[in-house]
């Protein structure tokens, strides 16, 4: 039969319960503005039974406060670091495009494009006026168009230095999220510890959390709490967490995986500056396909913005291929101005990814490109000769093909139009003489970094195949190939001498003829120059790209910004401490602590009863 003292047990029983109870709503009280804190539950049961053999077979023992738990859902998580990464990747985009179009910038507060360009056709039109034969407006002239070339190579310099921030951020995120990969695992392991003896790490888990959220704006997260068994195959009752990024393990329970960075030569675009990071697993040297479908946040932007061509990378069909050389035809860009395949890359076909070192083009005589003969390093000598021959027939696709329109791409489109610009005005210059009678020259050159003038005349002096009509050329050929936006520059005899430059074909006809700056007027707004437009419309075609991106970047980044906000506070509903509710619950509690104290004290008076009053006489 129970105990004749058993009420103070289930007085006490409840007093220790309530007390508990109230305890933990003085914890949610004091953290509701702690950040990233989870509110605590008291979990309130019954006590086992106690078995009697009365006729009403058993009889309560009271209450115990069996847990404290965390009042936090799963699905909210999930969907707040999925909305995370989102936001992560398209606020990334959004602050690079912003900065890519103040550099393109063309308004009353800076020179662009437009204004650069049209005051070089203006001075042209002072040759006219003045008389071509006079030789200060000559100048005027090659000034203006020298500094259209200063103004591309600012340019160029402005987006080189751009990529190159995006590569530093992304190794100072790399670092950052290494950190994580850690600090996780050690909460995981101090929380095993607490909870296999029957604790709970509220703490602890808010700080893991807490980390999570952090992590999810830079990479796509997703979690999962797994069983732990022993050694023997026993589930020990408690669960850790594994911990996947861009679908791809990094935290499995006590145990975490690191990234670094790897640096190489070779480039997936002609103007991509040198040692552009790459992300491997440490433990497996396996590429972390940051870019990937799967992949999210910051970093996949970061590499969006540095890497993204608007998957306009060239490829086509492998029709050679062996230890020495790939060939490859049917390609997809075949204008040499939209040429913009790097001296030294690689070559992927299908899983399978070689480097070269060189390369050679059969381009026929308007600039049309049919074939390109890579020269593959000495890495991929080894190859077996049956694996080269089945990659006869396969796409080949040159550097890498990334669906963004990152820095590359807005090089590639301003290469294309300067080359273009430069092949025509240069074309009309050469049929002309300079005004002491000599054959001109080309008039737009380009200079490489180690003082190297290309003047294109292997491009245009070449011995093209009467059955073909095609020659080749190599990366270092002295063609069209090497202007690019750091190399546009005047003809460095025109700038010493302002007479080397025609503004006729023939000067016996008079020293102030002018027939070719009448051409050249034309390729200021008369000709198909760029996409389709004008050449004064270069500028406005290429804002219009960025705008477009940029518009649709902010609609993203807003929308998912709004959706961070709306999920945060379904959490916060769930999760969150709610001053209202811990109010209603310091008093229901309170009220419950007072009546087991009431008991307690009727519970005295029958004992007292029962104790002193009654006795046998």
């Amino acid at each position: 039969m129970a105990s004749t003292f058993m009420g103070l047990n289930i007085g006490s029983s409840a007093l220790s319960t309530y007390q508990t109870a109230v305890n933990t709503t003085a914890n949610n009280i004091a953290n509701v503005k702690t950040e990233g804190y989870t509110r605590q539950t008291t979990e309130i049961t019954s006590t086992a039974a106690l078995r009697i053999s009365e006729r009403y077979g058993s009889v309560g023992t009271g209450v115990e406060a069996s847990k404290i738990t965390q009042t936090r859902s799963v699905y909210y998580d999930t969907k707040y670091w999925e909305n995370n990464s989102s936001y992560g990747l398209f606020e990334q985009k959004l602050y690079y495009l912003d900065q890519i179009q103040g550099i393109l910038k063309d308004d009353s507060t800076q020179n662009g494009f437009s204004t650069i360009f049209a005051n070089m056709f203006n001075a042209l039109d002072s040759v006219i006026t003045g008389g071509p034969s006079d030789v200060s407006a000559r100048n005027q002239f090659i000034n203006k168009a020298q500094s259209l070339c200063t103004y591309f190579n600012a340019l160029y310099t402005d987006l080189q230095e751009l990529q190159k921030d995006c590569n530093e951020e992304i190794k100072t995120s790399l670092d950052s999220v290494n950190a994580m990969s850690e600090k996780l695992s050690l909460l995981n392991k101090e929380i095993y510890n607490l909870e296999v003896r029957g604790g709970t790490a509220n703490q602890l888990r808010d700080e893991r959390n807490s980390l999570l959220d952090q992590l999810s704006t830079m990479v796509k997260v997703e979690t999962a709490e797994v069983d732990v068994y022993n050694t023997n195959g026993e589930n020990l009752g408690v669960k850790t967490c594994r911990i996947f990024i861009n679908g791809q393990i990094l935290v499995d329970g006590f145990d975490h995986r690191t990234l670094e960075i790897t640096s190489t030569d070779y480039k997936n675009n002609q103007c991509d500056i040198d040692g552009l990071y790459d992300i491997v697993w440490s433990d497996t040297k396996m590429d972390f396909a940051v870019s990937g479908g799967t992949a999210g946040g910051t970093l996949k932007g970061l590499f969006q913005m540095r890497d993204g061509n608007n998957a306009d990378s060239e490829h086509g069909t492998v029709t050679i291929a062996n230890e020495n050389t790939i060939r490859i035809e049917d390609l997809a860009i075949t204008d040499l101005a939209a040429f913009a395949v790097a001296d030294r890359g690689s070559v992927t076909i299908g899983n399978y990814s070689y480097h070269y070192d060189s390369f050679e083009i059969e381009m026929t005589e308007d600039g049309t490109i049919s074939s390109v003969t890579f020269q593959l390093a000495e890495e991929n000598n080894n190859t077996s000769p049956a694996l080269m021959d089945r990659l006869v027939g396969k796409n080949g696709v040159v550097g890498a093909s990334v669906d963004a329109m990152g820095v590359p791409y807005y090089m590639a489109q301003i290469n294309q139009f300067i080359r273009t610009f430069a092949k025509a005005f240069n074309d009309i210059e050469r049929t002309g003489e300079t005004l002491d009678g000599e054959p001109m020259g080309t008039f737009f050159t380009a200079e490489n970094l180690v003082g190297t003038v290309f003047d294109y005349s292997e491009q245009y002096d070449a011995a093209y195949d009467p059955g073909s009509n095609e020659a080749t050329f190599t990366d270092k050929s002295n063609t069209y190939y090497q202007l690019t936006a750091g190399t546009f520059q005047v003809n460095i005899n025109s700038i010493r001498d302002p007479r080397y430059f025609a503004t006729t074909k023939d000067v016996t006809n008079g020293t102030d003829a002018y027939e070719l700056i009448t051409e050249l007027k034309k390729l200021q707004a008369d000709v198909t120059m760029f996409r389709g437009d004008d050449a004064e419309s270069f500028l406005e075609t290429l804002l219009s790209d960025i705008s477009v991106d940029t518009n649709k970047s902010d609609i993203f980044f807003k929308n998912y910004k709004n959706l961070a906000a709306s999920m945060d506070q379904q959490r916060k509903s769930v999760a969150g401490v709610d001053e209202d509710e811990e109010a209603l619950d310091l008093i229901r509690f309170q009220n419950a602590y007072n009546l087991s104290s009431k008991m307690i004290s009727i519970m005295t008076q029958l004992y007292d009863k029962l104790i002193n009053e009654t006795g046998v006489t």
